[in-house]
């Protein structure tokens, strides 16, 4: 009877971030602000590097990648938000969660390890630039890209794979703005302690490789150019990683609290915080780190407005 009943349910309710109807309009219209500029500012940076041949380099190659990857990101989780704020319903099926779960898990797992290749990159930019064209080839860029996007994938198959050996019976209410794994594992009737042990493993082993490559690429950075002791070449490369570390440090933070740090099971506000930085606050962010602070793309941003 139990089996049953947990067929029966094929819909959650996304509780979001409030149920007051006079923030609802304003909210919406933040959001929404945030989402369009989200897109312009990633698809403009994207558009920006594939026409302008002095951007077609490793490093605009990586960053038009991970501009994707954001729009993608913020893409799965805002435009449902956006809606729930206006329907009366907040009701989501269960395809569609364990959809937009995929999605996000990929998305995410697919931009840490874009981070790590990013810092690889200015690793050797910077420590070996002699060699830089010998090392990072077309073809070397070409399988960091797909290894990034398959680790992605397959981290987010695995989670799927466990998400669906959960029955869901006892309620249908996700006290979040989109379906994440722990709300769903907390939703679950049937047990789901497999469930919070592989995304521990998997996350910490995801964020602990890519956090270390980070660190590992930036020390050597730091080490070379205090080396050179050249105060043009330390500007130079504080100029070209800071942006890059300026956003790692912003997305990795609320990630490791979220999904490796001890927690309650629980999800609460502060998890929504969190995951409104990673999803839709940093995709927002990032075209700009990237841009301002970069001559080239200025340079090249302000041929195209000329024209």
């Amino acid at each position: 009877m139990e089996k049953e009943n947990a067929s029966l349910l094929v819909e959650f309710i996304l509780v979001g971030f409030t149920d007051q109807p006079e923030w609802k309009i304003t909210l919406f219209l933040v959001f929404l602000v945030v989402y369009l500029i989200t897109m312009v500012g990633n698809l403009g940076l994207i558009a920006l590097f594939r026409n302008d041949p002095h951007l077609h380099t490793p490093m605009y190659l990586f960053l038009g990648c991970l501009a994707f990857v954001d729009a993608w990101l913020s893409s799965t989780v805002t435009p449902k938000m956006l809606v729930s704020f206006l329907a009366k319903s907040k009701m989501i099926s269960q395809s569609e969660c364990l959809t937009q779960c995929f999605s996000f898990v990929m998305s995410a797992t697919t931009e840490c390890f874009l981070l790590a290749t990013m810092a690889y990159d200015r690793y050797v930019a910077i420590c070996n630039p002699l060699l830089y064209p010998v090392i990072m080839t077309n073809r070397l860029c070409i399988q960091l890209l797909v290894c990034s996007f398959a680790c992605g994938l397959l981290h987010a198959l695995i989670h799927e794979c466990f998400l669906l050996k959960l029955t869901f019976c006892e309620t249908n209410i996700i006290h979040h703005f989109y379906c994440d794994l722990i709300p769903l594992f907390t939703t679950a009737c049937s047990d789901s302690s497999i469930n919070f042990l592989v995304l521990f493993f998997t996350s910490g082993s995801v964020q602990v490789f890519t956090i270390l490559t980070v660190l590992v690429s930036y020390t050597s950075i730091l080490f070379t150019v205090l080396k050179n002791k050249s105060v043009n070449g330390i500007k130079k490369a504080f100029s070209t990683c800071g942006a890059h570390l300026f956003s790692v440090s912003l997305y990795y933070g609320p990630l490791l609290f979220m999904y490796v740090h001890p927690r309650s099971s629980q999800v609460d506000d502060q998890d929504m915080i969190d995951s409104l930085l990673y999803t839709i606050i940093i995709p927002f962010l990032n075209p700009f780190i990237y841009s301002l602070r970069n001559k080239k793309v200025i340079d090249s941003m302000a041929k195209v407005l000329k024209c």
